[in-house]
């Protein structure tokens, strides 16, 4: 799952030009999302280990404490009434009677698969496609823990959301605020609220908690599986998928233990193939 940290009630005031996030831990980190500027990188050395290690745990106390705290924000801004919550079918009836905008904050790789029909879309993280000595050892530090299983990319706040939705949005406008499973849109809520957007309504658990008659979807997939990727997509074995395969039964199912068979088989030939090789080598060298 990706991380997903930033100081909410910095960002407005914050001229840094991205935010890291990564695939490595949950959304517990959101709330503490560390402003630092593209260019920078920290090379380590060996004798620091122990001393990284050390602030690696400091840093994931500090992530705790910062989510705890942003929980108690966002629970504020619903209990007093300042940002109203609707369930994605709520939400639905509101876009298609009430002809209500709906904002997807969602990042790309999670939009381009489905996305409400009418709703606008304009990423509060995306995917981050710079290549730099910055960049790089987070693409794979993230890839390493648990990128390659979620399929999950490096994220990137972008510095112009709150621009573009003022450019699109008036501020009395009656905003509703989605993401995929309902943490980023709060994040998100908490923002233009305090730019000044006081009709916000929030979708609780996110796109993916919607049925399919809840809202008018549009793209390749359904709404419930634009949030996952990676090897685990791939054997089918997300939650998503583990739920239609209840429903749609063993054919479903056997897609996935086809893909799962051909996956050990190929490992097996490797296997092989790689000994064969080892033994080719050894003779010749015997010789």
């Amino acid at each position: 799952m990706e991380t997903l940290s930033f100081p909410i009630n910095t960002l407005i005031n914050s001229k840094a030009n991205y935010i890291s996030l990564t695939a490595s831990t949950n959304y517990a980190s959101l709330s503490s999302l560390q402003l630092s500027p593209s260019s920078t990188s920290t090379p380590l050395c060996w004798k620091g280990v122990v001393r990284v290690q050390a602030e690696s745990e400091d840093f994931e106390l500090k992530q705790m404490r910062d989510m705890a705290a942003a929980r108690k924000r966002w629970e504020a801004l619903i209990r007093d009434g300042k940002v109203k919550v609707l369930t994605p079918r709520e939400a639905g009836y509101a876009v298609q009677l009430s002809n209500k905008p709906l904002l997807d904050v969602r990042p790309s790789n999670e939009h381009y698969k489905a996305w409400v029909r009418g709703s606008t879309w304009i990423p509060i993280f995306d995917v981050d496609h710079t290549l730099d000595a910055g960049t790089i050892p987070r693409k794979i530090t993230n890839f390493v823990m648990g990128g390659w299983w979620s399929g999950m990319p490096t994220l990137s706040y972008e510095s112009q959301f709150l621009a573009k939705v003022e450019e699109k949005f008036p501020k009395d406008t009656e905003l509703i605020v989605a993401c995929q499973k309902g943490l980023r849109s709060l994040a998100a809520c908490e923002l233009l609220y305090n730019a000044g957007y006081k009709n916000l309504f929030w979708v609780q658990g996110g796109l993916e908690a919607a049925e399919d008659e809840d809202l008018v979807v549009e793209g390749p997939v359904p709404l419930k599986f634009a949030g996952i990727g990676g090897v685990s997509e791939f054997l089918g074995w997300t939650d998503q998928q583990r739920a239609a395969a209840a429903k749609e039964g063993w054919g479903y199912r056997l897609v996935f233990s086809a893909r799962l068979l051909g996956i050990l088989l190929a490992a097996d030939a490797l296997f092989i193939g790689a000994q064969q090789i080892g033994h080719y080598l050894q003779e010749i060298r015997t010789h």
